[in-house]
């Protein structure tokens, strides 16, 4: 269960010293083909790091051979001299596996605004390249990690191929895109075209619907790597559903490793007049401290959800707020916009997982979900000295 499941993909992590920790900080993810296409998604931000710029460009071809990450920093904000790191990154990667630099994609997480050591991190792709293994997914999965507490990996199995992947991320979870990087690796058969479909589709219905909080970052990157070396073509349906099932395994991974979390809280929306119009009210309940404070609190406080819906432009999500309902837990605490059952019939200590459902009675749009986490004294401690 690892980005090296799928056949054709090697991998390592190994430890270079751009973590002060001293544990393992720089991963290698390796297409042996025979294919080698490849699609990826980034951050929306109009700030952005060095590699994202770099992987933009290198994977406009729908052609990737590796993918070389690293943590213990972004390598964003870190102007002409950052990219320059970034393509002596790709270069050096590339001289060692015998490549094209243009088709390697390059990813960094970790603190924004410093330089990385480049020495080290040369050093660290050599030792990588020296240790890979088809057995070398976990150790990569764990190499990418920041504040994660537990490495994030999948597996999904098709008709005779499959998806494997990993992911980082523990803070900073927005749509658009989330605030992590994810490598995702199949042996399936796919052209460029059908595999950059299928990953923004999959996206779409994983990663932009975690919001831990609030927080978009500089170096989102999810990336597609397929082999072709099952030999199988699977059906483009198939294959949308293997790889979203992979990504939203990982997205609620993510989540449940958010920072500080006690947690995990799942915003339902149903009776929209459109997707959009859910999306909105969910998210707006979901970027709510407020609300996430009351669920740190295990205090079902339904007033929190329906101020928050209310946020919601009509022009966005048209509904009548005297017919709003809510749930949480399976207790509909908010009945027609007002006092339903009573609160005191949620018991939000006894689980982790918190289920909240608030119907619009607008409309016939299919459910939309999107999780979140508590807002935690730990968070606040997470990132009040982050840099220091």
């Amino acid at each position: 269960m690892s980005v090296t499941a799928a056949r054709g993909f090697r991998a390592a992590g190994v430890a270079a010293g751009l973590k002060s920790s001293g544990g393992k900080d720089v991963a290698l993810v390796v297409n042996d083909g025979p294919g080698a296409v490849a699609a990826a998604v980034f951050t929306t931000n109009r700030v952005v790091a060095a590699p994202v710029v770099w992987s933009r460009i290198a994977v406009g071809d729908g052609i990737a051979r590796a993918v070389v990450l690293n943590s213990g920093g972004a390598n964003a904000c870190t102007g002409p001299e950052g990219f320059a790191d970034t393509h002596v990154t790709a270069e050096h990667v590339a001289e060692r596996l015998d490549v094209s630099s243009g088709d390697v994609l390059v990813c960094s997480t970790g603190l924004i605004g410093e330089r990385l050591d480049m020495p080290a991190l040369t050093a660290g792709i050599d030792a990588a390249a020296a240790a890979l293994s088809a057995d070398g997914g976990a150790d990569a999965a764990e190499a990418i990690m920041t504040t994660d507490t537990v490495a994030k990996t999948v597996h999904v199995q098709g008709e005779g191929w499959s998806v494997g992947g990993m992911a980082k991320g523990a803070g900073m979870l927005a749509p658009a895109l989330a605030t992590m990087l994810c490598v995702l690796t199949t042996d399936a058969e796919l052209d460029a075209a059908q595999a950059d479909a299928a990953l923004r589709e999959a996206a779409r219905l994983s990663f932009d619907r975690i919001d831990s909080d609030g927080a978009m970052s500089t170096n989102d990157t999810v990336i597609l790597l397929a082999s072709g070396a099952s030999g199988v073509r699977p059906e483009p349906v198939a294959f949308q559903e293997a790889l979203t099932a992979a990504t939203q395994q990982l997205a609620r991974q993510l989540i449940a490793d958010a920072e500080g979390a006690s947690h995990d809280v799942a915003v339902t929306v149903t009776g929209a007049t459109d997707e959009t119009a859910a999306l909105a009210v969910a998210r707006a309940v979901t970027r709510s401290n407020l609300f996430k404070a009351a669920m740190f609190g295990n205090d079902p406080n339904w007033g929190r959800i329906i101020a928050a819906a209310g946020t919601v432009p009509e022009d966005v999500a048209p509904y009548d707020p005297l017919l709003l309902d809510v749930s949480v837990n399976g207790v509909q605490v908010c009945r027609a916009g007002g006092v339903g059952e009573d609160r005191s019939l949620v018991d939000l200590a006894a689980h982790r997982e918190v289920h909240v459902e608030i119907a619009l009675h607008a409309g016939d749009a299919p459910p939309v979900t999107v999780w979140t986490n508590d807002l935690t004294h730990d968070y606040v401690h997470e990132n009040s000295a982050y840099s220091t």
